[in-house]
């Protein structure tokens, strides 16, 4: 023994356990110099592995999360990676399959509050029925290119849409940098990789399946089904009215939408970017909800969701898409929607930052110098032309409310940016949609999913 505290032997699980009772700090190995144990300060029964490299000390893992056999068994390969690199790191891991990374991923992911619960049942779903399956007992060192294009890659692009494959190989490179960062991997075997390494075609936008034609035709659906399906319908109009996404808007509640004010306030936590969000409500879209909340009431529902699922909780993202199956008959999802009021608000001048306000998507720095004190009056004049272009083509069916031109008046936001945008420029036809009792069905349309 050099000095009181380090102990020279023979470093096994057994040995460990034997000075945990004693004051030794550290254990060394004569057969291994590069190598230390020390004891945990906290808990002796616990303790971390040092990899030694000169005057570099590097920490391999924690034990017994790595016992003396495992990190016996992974030293040659540290000292190597640090003879080639001496800033390289020293971990050991006690994973030998890429399934046992993935276990672990999936276990710490389901338990992070940060992360929202539809982007958790992605995630689990990755896992549990694309990564496990297949790469599960891949041996961890062999987790390279060439096995992820074998095993992974080239099956399921046969088989799905290139975008779905993309969000899996998206969440084994979360798993992995997640090990890699929290320092129990020693390298990212994904390092430099990019998902275009493997699938060079081009990954289209999915097409929008409602256009400005279709505006007429889809009104007067919500109008029709509204005594039948009120929540489905007040959904889909005010996702319609104001291009909010699912999410966003069947967790709304009664407290945050001020009809006094004439303001619905989103905040962040429901929403994609995790920035609160401030709508103006319009006459039109005031009148909506004034008749949807008599419904409620007149049901006796006093719950604080404007649109309420069991148990006392909003409405579930699986119930939301099982309302727009029945609503759409697979013609169109609830994105798209987000996506005719997007292409519509362009076709009616509105400016492309309010645009981007009333989407409430994630602003780049540069972006943010725009915003000021007029923004949320230019975002409710945009409200207003739209409101009042969808009253041209049957909203007014669906909301209740009358709105009447006065000789020479114009339209609320028909003057927005100084020029005229009268909703009657736009003489649309009016297209009812399939399913009403029609039997001619589009082909290869997929029930909408609920995803953004």
């Amino acid at each position: 023994m050099s000095n009181s505290k380090t102990l020279h032997v023979q470093l096994t699980d057994a040995e460990i356990r034997r000075n945990q009772a004693g004051a030794v700090r550290q254990l060394r190995d004569p057969r291994h110099p590069s190598l230390r144990f020390r004891y945990s300060t906290v808990d002796r029964a616990k303790g971390s592995w040092h990899v030694v490299v000169g005057k570099s000390w590097g920490k391999a893992g924690n034990y017994p999360d790595i016992n003396a056999k495992a990190m016996l068994a992974t030293l040659p390969t540290i000292l190597a990676r640090r003879s080639a690199d001496p800033a390289a790191k020293s971990t050991a891991t006690n994973w030998s399959t890429v399934g046992e990374l993935l276990s672990w991923y999936l276990e710490r992911m389901t338990r992070d509050r940060a992360l929202s619960e539809k982007r958790k049942a992605s995630a689990k779903s990755a896992l549990k029925r694309h990564l496990q399956p297949r790469l599960g007992q891949l041996p961890l060192s062999g987790l390279n290119r060439p096995a992820i294009d074998r095993l992974l890659l080239m099956p399921m692009q046969e088989r799905y849409a290139l975008s779905f494959v993309r969000s899996v190989w998206g969440v084994l490179g979360v798993a992995v940098r997640q090990a890699y960062r929290l320092d129990l991997l020693a390298v990212n075997p994904l390092a430099g990789l990019e998902f275009t390494d493997f699938v060079r075609t081009k990954i289209k936008a999915k097409a929008a399946r409602l256009h400005s034609d279709d505006v007429p035709g889809l009104l007067d659906l919500l109008a029709e089904q509204f005594d039948e399906s009120p929540a489905a319908c007040v959904l889909a109009g005010l996702m319609l009215c104001h291009g909010t996404r699912l999410g966003e808007t069947r967790l709304a509640r009664w407290k945050n939408v001020n009809t006094d004010t004439g303001k619905w306030f989103i905040p962040a936590a429901d929403t994609k970017t995790k920035a609160a969000h401030t709508l103006p409500l319009t006459a039109q879209a005031l009148a909506l909800i004034e008749r949807y909340r008599l419904v409620q009431q007149g049901r006796g529902y006093t719950g604080q969701f404007l649109f309420p699922g069991s148990s006392g909780q909003a409405l579930s993202a699986t119930k939301a898409s099982t309302l727009f199956t029945h609503l759409a008959h697979g013609e169109w999802s609830s994105h798209d929607l987000r996506k005719v009021a997007r292409t519509a608000w362009t076709d009616l001048g509105v400016d492309y930052m309010v645009g981007e306000l009333l989407l409430n998507h994630a602003m780049k720095d540069l972006d943010q110098a725009y915003i000021h004190t007029s923004a949320e009056q230019l975002k409710r004049q945009a409200l207003e032309t739209w409101h009042a272009y969808l009253d041209q083509r049957g909203f007014e069916a669906l909301h209740g409310e009358t709105f009447t031109r006065q000789e020479g008046e114009a339209l609320p936001g028909e003057t927005m940016n100084n020029e005229a945008s009268s909703v009657n420029q736009y003489p649309l036809p009016r297209r009812r949609f399939l399913g009403q009792g029609d039997t001619q069905a589009t082909p290869n349309h997929q029930p909408g999913d609920g995803n953004e």
